[in-house]
């Protein structure tokens, strides 16, 4: 990102990570800025990385060439309207926060220059996706700056449709729970089992892990994987076999649609 300014409004668990990330892409700290309340989170960040630390947000949004909004949702309207009067209209806004639209930020900074995105919690170890929507304003430079900033801790993906946020929201930004949630299932029918619970614990947490990466790396699709594994009348038919009869997929999609429903039910309350 060459001699890129990059401030971030906000310096949390996901903008550590992404600051994290950054330099380890090699990205100067002396380009990244961070400005935060809690002065004890911006010495961790010093202390880290080098970078400039700030408690004034104006102070740290000057001459930036990219403003991450990494703060809470609730606050995002006020943050906004304060930094707004310190904007040159030039810069890229990149939002990291949940439920607000392009259109409440745009009215709340004065710029149209966003790109709104969806990361989600294994960005904190560099293995997070993101959904990525840019605005028509953001130019095709700034766009591939907003995918190598969101790329540095994992895989960022374009969206067209804004809208789509909420369904990207339900699938990656709240996921990591659902597999957490399998991953305790297996655990707690390993003990029951009679597994020692450490192993029952490693054994569900392993499998899910080398699953998910033959999932990534190969080239056939999770259907076809699910069905190189699953002999005719063999154990794995029979797990599928109870986990297909008890509505395991219907159950998947209302959980899915549910989540995206409430996405959308919080935007409207935020970005009012």
């Amino acid at each position: 990102m060459g001699n890129t300014q990059i401030t971030f409004i906000g310096a949390g668990n996901m903008a550590a990570s992404i600051i994290g990330g950054l330099c380890k892409q090699g990205l100067p700290a002396n380009n990244i800025n961070a400005s935060n309340p809690d002065q004890a989170q911006l010495q961790a960040l010093k202390n880290a990385y080098g970078i400039n630390t700030f408690t004034d947000n104006d102070r740290a949004a000057k001459n930036a060439d990219i403003i991450v909004l990494a703060v809470k949702p609730q606050i995002m309207r006020q943050v906004c309207e304060q930094l707004a009067p310190h904007l040159n209209g030039q810069q890229l806004i990149i939002s990291i926060a949940a439920g607000i639209n392009c259109s409440s930020l745009s009215r709340w900074l004065g710029t149209a220059t966003i790109v709104r995105c969806m990361p989600n919690t294994p960005a904190l170890i560099q293995q997070g996706v993101s959904g990525l929507y840019a605005t028509a304003q953001v130019s095709a430079a700034q766009r591939q700056q907003a995918e190598q900033l969101l790329g540095a801790v994992g895989l960022a993906i374009w969206l067209e449709d804004e809208q789509l946020i909420d369904a990207v929201t339900a699938v990656s930004g709240s996921g990591p729970a659902y597999f957490f949630l399998l991953i305790e299932a297996m655990t707690q029918a390993g003990i029951k089992l009679g597994l020692p619970a450490e192993t029952a614990a490693q054994l569900a947490k392993y499998t899910a892990q080398g699953a998910s990466s033959m999932a990534c790396q190969s080239e056939l699709n999770a259907t076809q994987l699910r069905q190189q594994v699953t002999s005719p009348n063999g154990t794995t038919e029979a797990a599928i076999n109870a986990l297909q009869a008890g509505g395991f997929n219907a159950l998947v999609d209302t959980a899915v649609s549910s989540a995206a429903a409430r996405s959308q039910q919080l935007a409207q309350q935020l970005s009012e």
